[in-house]
């Protein structure tokens, strides 16, 4: 039977299907990794139950990482790089409330239907044990955030006062609302998660009518207040 060749016309013997199964194996391991990690937390999973979730033996694991904390930082990069990517994904046209209500519903919904995501990055992240690069990633994340907020400034539509404190602000409440949702306490579709995003922007917004004034740089703010 003639090999099936490629476009230059030599023979395509690239293992192709290794390298998807290693890919597959991969996912599984992290998968099985960030289950566990905010089931029974990071120092209580060890990485046979890691091997035996993924159905792999457990040498496999360090065929794809270093360690185990390798392991959980690579998870969790990779779970705020789908927080990161929310935030940046909104229209630039869409008003600063409009962006901000945004992220808060879709990153419910991430709530809503990957959990574990949430528990690691928002409810209960394993800052410890974050390497540099992990580090960066929230600070990116956050620093995204940030420049929605501070265009909402710009446009008046944020109440004046630092953007760094508003987005902390915002922050805090979208936070309890990913929480409830994430361990079940309460679903997308109720009152609660919406009655709570509009608190969180509620308490960032200037009032109605007011529009806040351009605020000075940190550097020339008096010592001690």
């Amino acid at each position: 039977m003639p090999h099936t060749s490629n476009p230059a016309g030599t023979p395509d013997t690239t293992p192709k299907p290794r390298r998807r199964d290693a890919k597959q194996t991969r996912e599984r391991l992290v998968r099985a990794a960030l289950e566990l990690f905010t089931s029974q937390g990071y120092h209580a999973s060890t990485t046979p139950q890691v091997a035996r979730r993924a159905g792999v033996a457990e040498g496999t694991i360090y065929r794809h990482f270093t360690s185990k904390e390798q392991l959980l930082n690579d998870i969790y990069r990779g779970a705020v790089r789908v927080f990161t990517q929310v935030v940046r994904e909104t229209p630039s046209k869409a008003s600063c409330r409009e962006h901000m209500m945004d992220i808060a519903v879709r990153w419910g919904e991430v709530a809503a239907t990957d959990a574990a995501l949430v528990k690691l990055v928002f409810v209960a992240p394993p800052t410890s044990l974050l390497d540099d690069a992990s580090r960066k990633a929230h600070e990116e994340m956050r620093l995204e955030l940030e420049k929605v907020v501070a265009s909402g400034k710009s446009s008046g539509e944020v109440r004046a006062g630092p953007a760094y404190l508003w987005t902390d602000v915002w922050l805090q409440l979208v936070r309890l609302m990913l929480e409830r949702v994430a361990t079940r306490e309460w679903a997308t579709q109720h009152s609660a998660p919406k009655q709570v995003i509009d608190s969180a922007w509620d308490s960032i917004a200037a009032a109605k009518g007011v529009r806040s004034a351009p605020q000075p740089s940190e550097a020339s703010l008096p010592v001690g207040r």
